[in-house]
């Protein structure tokens, strides 16, 4: 069984930066596709970034050029580093872990954006 705990949410003001931080226990963490999504009030939870057991990453255009997915394997840890943060950008962040068709999502970190 796989557990995955974020941290790293928090208020910050418009243009202000975040990390956040997905620990994940268990054994696939090496080997697993891990993203972050978040969810808004009243909408749906949508992709923010993935990165793949290779290092490939995706992006929603939304946050392009202003958000960093990142993994260290030696410390079963994703990382998403955020830059000029929006009020729009205000959710709470979950981290996923996917490997074959098994996914695993941590309890989510609230991340508010003031304006």
């Amino acid at each position: 069984q796989v557990q995955l705990v974020e941290s790293g949410g928090g208020l910050v003001q418009a243009g202000g930066s975040l990390r956040l931080s997905c620990a994940a226990s268990g054994s696939i963490f090496g080997v697993s596709t891990m993203a972050w999504y978040r969810q808004a009030p009243g909408k749906q939870r949508e992709l923010v970034a993935s990165i793949s057991s290779s290092g490939g990453t995706v992006y929603a255009d939304s946050v392009k050029g202003r958000f960093t997915i990142s993994r260290d394997n030696a410390r079963n840890t994703a990382y998403l580093q955020m830059f000029n943060l929006k009020p729009e950008d205000t959710a709470v962040y979950y981290c996923k872990a996917t490997l074959s068709r098994d996914s695993y999502w941590g309890q989510g970190t609230q991340v508010t954006v003031s304006s």
